[in-house]
């Protein structure tokens, strides 16, 4: 046992001193640091935004390959659902092609695709045609297809003018290209102050459409230091408006506003008469849909003023359309007519670079079908509409469209 000890005791001691040895010996050196890998050499990304010609964009065979075409987008529902839809699509298709045509560019392509209002199907159709090189977009016609296209035509740069009514799909690129009610409310509302109306009511559908018109009749009127005494509401589709006009009547307005047009307008001005509303004391005011041949057959309605473009300002271009195409335009195509119209005026510059906001948004203005327009900021169109008087032969001009945006005109 004792010699078994006096072995463990050596054994242990025997490490000791390894380990005492290893401690006694000089440190290793420090590793090698060893320099920092080169940079790997930059990705050449493509660049996001359309800024020059490319081989895979559209062109036609029978142009010179030394010239960049001039690419335009065109996205219209043409297989929509509605019969009426796909005649006007068809229209305004026809009108870009007429203004194409009344150009005399042989350098500008008309590219079509189809969106037929479904919002997936928009974004579609503008991928497609941003991949075929579109410098510009006309279109889509409804709202929920805009603001499908929107963030598309953003990212590559492109403008979009498009032709629905609904301001709030409007600006960053989004040109609004229509006829919108707030911009009749204003030119309406505001001759009816110029002409000394205070005391302001309304009679307004219980739609979007009369909710946009509401908004701006009330804005309208209160920056032109009038009062609004009264707004009634209703359904159009229920014709009944007795209690609407008798509401109306007990405010003693001297202005009244009816953002209704059709067979309904002409059911309203006949019942505000009955509830005491006189319409040779009480002006009755509206808006563009008032421009109806068949308004002016209601008695009731005499003398009242809406706002819209001066009587007869497209009859050069449905003269034209009607001798080419063997029918009457609807009113819609001319803003097709007008679209392209405006690309072939601003289509001179560089190519990828003519269409900036500067350009569009030009204070001056541009002359169109129905009178002169020009974009704003928010990307709305300001329009010279003409203030017209119901009269029994038709209407009358009390108030001209202007002929120019300077002056404040």
């Amino acid at each position: 046992m004792q010699a078994r000890a006096s072995r463990l005791c050596a054994i242990v001691g025997a490490l000791s001193i390894a380990l005492l040895s290893a401690c006694q010996t000089s440190a290793p050196p420090p590793p090698r640091v060893l320099p920092p890998p080169p940079p790997p050499p930059p990705v050449r990304l493509a660049p996001h935004q359309l800024s020059q010609d490319e081989p895979q964009f559209l062109r036609l065979p029978n142009m010179d390959p030394k010239i960049v075409p001039l690419r335009v987008g065109v996205i219209l529902p043409f297989s929509n659902a509605s019969t009426g839809t796909r005649a006007l699509a068809s229209a305004m298709l026809k009108a870009a092609q007429m203004a194409l045509f009344d150009s005399g560019r042989r350098d500008l392509i008309l590219m079509t695709a189809d969106d037929s209002a479904k919002p997936q199907e928009a974004a579609a159709a503008a991928e497609k045609l941003l991949a075929e090189g579109a410098e510009v977009i006309i279109g889509p016609l409804f709202a929920q297809s805009v603001s499908a296209v929107a963030p598309l035509s953003r990212d590559r740069g492109v403008p979009v003018i498009a032709f629905s009514t609904d301001r709030s799909v409007a600006g960053n690129g989004v040109y609004l290209l229509s006829f919108q009610p707030q911009d009749e409310v204003h030119r309406a509302i505001g001759y009816a102050l110029a002409q000394g109306h205070r005391n302001f009511a309304a009679l307004v559908p219980s739609t979007s459409y009369g909710q946009v018109a509401e908004e701006a009749f009330r804005s309208e009127v209160a920056a032109g230091g009038g009062t609004v005494a009264d707004v009634e509401r209703f359904a159009p589709g229920s014709g009944a408006v007795m209690n609407q006009t008798a509401a109306i009547a007990k405010v003693h307005p001297d202005a009244v506003f009816i953002a209704q047009g059709g067979t309904m307008l002409r059911a309203i001005a006949p019942t505000l008469a009955y509830n005491g509303v006189d319409p040779t004391q009480v002006k009755l005011i509206g808006t563009g849909v008032w421009d109806d041949p068949a308004i002016a057959k209601e008695a009731a309605l005499k003398d009242g003023w809406f706002a819209a473009p001066a009587p007869d300002a497209d009859s050069g271009f449905a003269t034209k359309y009607r001798a080419i195409f063997g029918t009457a335009p609807p009113q819609l195509a001319a803003l097709a007519y007008d679209a392209v119209s405006l690309i072939a005026l601003l289509g001179s510059g560089p190519p990828y670079r003519r269409f900036g906001e500067a350009a569009l948004t030009d204070p001056n203005g541009f002359a169109g079908v129905n009178g002169i327009f020009r974009f704003n900021g928010d990307g709305a169109i300001e329009r010279g509409l003409a203030v017209l008087a119901v009269e029994p032969g038709g209407f009358e001009v009390v108030s001209p469209a202007p002929k120019t945006f300077q002056h404040g005109s």
